[in-house]
């Protein structure tokens, strides 16, 4: 059993990754009638080696913003018309690349060549999100170059180690969502940009797709993923097989079993 607590254009590869399953709608306990439909996004998680290892480039959202704002994220966005190739208007994928090196630009005004992007992972959010992205994670080495931010959408940037960014998360300093709490989970094991940047396409052919289920315990939610013993029923309380994030106050908790 792995837990983990925090205290109070083309690929990397020669082709494409499988494309992520639409989510099971069946099942809507606990979530409403109308479920909003999924837009592709993208995210870019630049990486660079700092004094003390693997860092990664943070960027606060406008506190102001009706989607996550004020949280802690990696460069990314929706999908546009415009990043879909216009030879292949449904190559969601493509798209996805080209969404990823373009936020990049506009959010922290950094080039990354397209075909520095390693695909990372895949995340389609809960059913009762009232905006709901599926998006695809890309790792990249940060290009050279200072980072800018517009000061409207994004207000703040910084280079932290993954380690150091959940503690802030873990001591009530900053806010992320779940995707992001569990990259920097997982990148706080590698200890430096090249190994991690492997560790990625090693898995280019099992590239993990989650799509998240919420549930509640006592006082806190759980995010639930495939092979959780409560994932198709949405109960946090079912016996069996582990798989899911407990979002407790003063200190998320990850079990994998």
């Amino acid at each position: 059993m792995t837990t983990t607590d925090t205290p109070a254009d083309q690929p990397d590869h020669p082709n494409q990754p499988d494309q992520p399953d639409q989510p099971d709608q069946a099942n809507q306990a606990d979530h409403p009638d109308q479920v909003a439909a999924l837009v592709p996004a993208a995210t870019v998680v630049l990486l660079r080696d700092g004094t003390n290892g693997l860092e990664t480039l943070m960027m606060r959202r406008n506190s102001k913003l009706s989607f996550v704002g004020g949280m802690w994220v990696f460069p990314g966005g929706r999908v546009d018309d415009a990043d879909y190739p216009p030879n292949n208007p449904s190559d969601v994928y493509t798209a996805s690349l080209n969404a990823a090196v373009r936020e990049a630009a506009e959010e922290a005004n950094l080039t990354i060549p397209p075909e520095h992007l390693v695909p990372y992972a895949h995340w389609t959010p809960p059913l009762d999100y009232p905006k709901r992205f599926a998006t695809w994670f890309f790792l990249a080495p940060a290009p050279p170059g200072d980072v800018t931010v517009d000061g409207g959408e994004i207000h703040e940037h910084a280079w932290w180690a993954p380690k150091e960014t959940l503690a802030l998360h873990a001591a009530g300093e900053i806010e992320m969502l779940a995707p992001t709490y569990i990259t920097l989970m997982e990148l706080a094991q590698q200890p430096d940009t090249k190994t991690a940047l492997a560790s990625a396409r090693n898995r280019a052919d099992n590239i993990p797709h989650y799509a998240t289920h919420t549930a509640h315990a006592a006082d806190h939610p759980v995010a639930l993923w495939q092979q959780d013993a409560g994932y198709d029923s949405y109960d946090a309380d079912a016996v069996g097989p582990r798989h899911r994030l407990a979002m407790k106050p003063g200190g998320w908790r990850f079990e994998q079993t």
